[in-house]
């Protein structure tokens, strides 16, 4: 039983990543019938509608005013699901709010169940899809009111997530989204990254348009951009952000040697800056690869788990089977292969053709490639 009251922040029992909240009778009915659909929430409502199966269910009841509650859920959860008048919710969360990179997403549900309404954080927070999930789910119709989703444009701040796009210049996200729903002439610069960002079963509006360089993007003089390139800009292509979001999509694939025993200080340092030498981003890298005698390196692996790379390893016959431009013989008399990082960044990029073939520098050997997407 949790017993809220004035001063201290509740402790809950935190299950699942979302939960339910109700109040009234008919609330908990809902509740009850969402947690049977929805195993990855837990449910939370007032003492006196107890059942008593609450335990086996993993049910938490609590008495007082529910909005203490909430100062437990909100850090706790990445969604609520609120069964109370929209009004109530809105005076309840609103000392809570922080920010839409880091509030949950809070959907609330009428007393009838008719209607699930998207209240906070539709799109970082994910309340819109969250939406649509509990609406299917009740039978109940779903309300969002984000003017991208109604539009059925691109959504500015959800662009290539699903993809592990990160921006990099994320100050002009409520601009550049003006601009999109506003029917302004947009730019979407595509230099990498997966190309299937498009969600819709429609046509892309008139007003975006797709360039394969950002050169392209600045002789048509746009009013806002998107940026998705593995590149870091020059100064000139830099005047696209003054209306633009910069997006790093996972595209580079680093192949790596190295001698038994180096340090992660020195890996990580041969990549940076053979990064900067290429003008390419740290934060479009999306895997480091090596032949499996590696697998177990201790610099190597720090430096993976430093950044979250993928870390992926090839044996001898697999690298071998990769034409390569600069082959040795004396790699093969050490690892079986005749080369390790130029055939393991080709492997993992499917590029035949490298953005850097290979460098030695001190301990470590390095090539690097931009994976090829369809």
């Amino acid at each position: 039983m949790i017993v809220l009251g004035e001063g201290s922040i509740p402790s809950i029992a935190q299950r699942g990543d979302y939960a339910i909240v109700a109040i009234t009778k008919h609330g908990v009915e809902l509740g009850r019938k969402l947690q049977s659909t929805f195993s990855h929430a837990d449910l939370y409502y007032m003492s006196k509608f107890q059942r008593g199966d609450e335990e086996s269910r993993g049910i938490q009841l609590f008495e007082g005013s529910v909005r203490l509650l909430f100062p437990a859920l909100f850090p706790a959860y990445k969604g609520l699901i609120i069964i109370i008048s929209l009004g109530a919710v809105i005076r309840m969360i609103a000392p809570l709010l922080e920010d839409k990179k880091k509030d949950p997403g809070i959907v609330v549900i009428d007393d009838k169940g008719e209607h699930v309404i998207s209240v906070l954080s539709g799109h970082l927070g994910g309340a819109n899809e969250l939406t649509r999930e509990v609406a299917a789910a009740l039978g109940a119709r779903p309300v969002i009111t984000t003017a991208s989703d109604v539009q059925g444009t691109i959504a500015v701040d959800l662009f290539g997530r699903r993809f592990g796009w990160e921006w990099e210049s994320a100050d002009k996200l409520t601009p550049v989204s003006a601009s999109v729903v506003n029917e302004e002439q947009v730019a979407v610069v595509q230099e990498s990254g997966e190309t299937g960002w498009w969600l819709f079963d429609t046509p892309m509006p008139a007003n975006i348009r797709v360039y394969s360089s950002a050169a392209e993007a600045l002789a048509a003089r746009p009013h806002a951009a998107l940026i998705v390139t593995h590149r870091v800009l020059t100064a000139a292509e830099e005047a696209l952000l003054a209306n633009g979001v910069l997006y790093r999509p996972k595209a580079i694939a680093l192949g790596i040697g190295c001698n038994r025993g180096t340090s992660a200080e020195e890996i990580e340092a041969v990549i940076d800056s053979t990064l900067a030498e290429l003008s390419f981003s740290l934060r479009s890298v999306k895997a480091a690869c090596t032949i499996d005698l590696k697998k177990d390196e201790p610099g190597l692996l720090a430096v993976v788990d430093k950044y979250g790379w993928e870390f992926v390893t090839y044996s001898p016959e697999q690298l071998n089977e990769v034409p390569m431009d600069a082959p040795s013989d004396t790699v093969h008399r050490f690892t079986g292969a005749y080369g390790v990082s130029e055939p393991a960044a080709k492997l993992y990029s499917g590029a035949s053709k490298l953005a850097l073939v290979k460098k030695k520098s001190g301990n470590v050997t390095i090539s690097v490639g931009v994976i090829e997407f369809n």
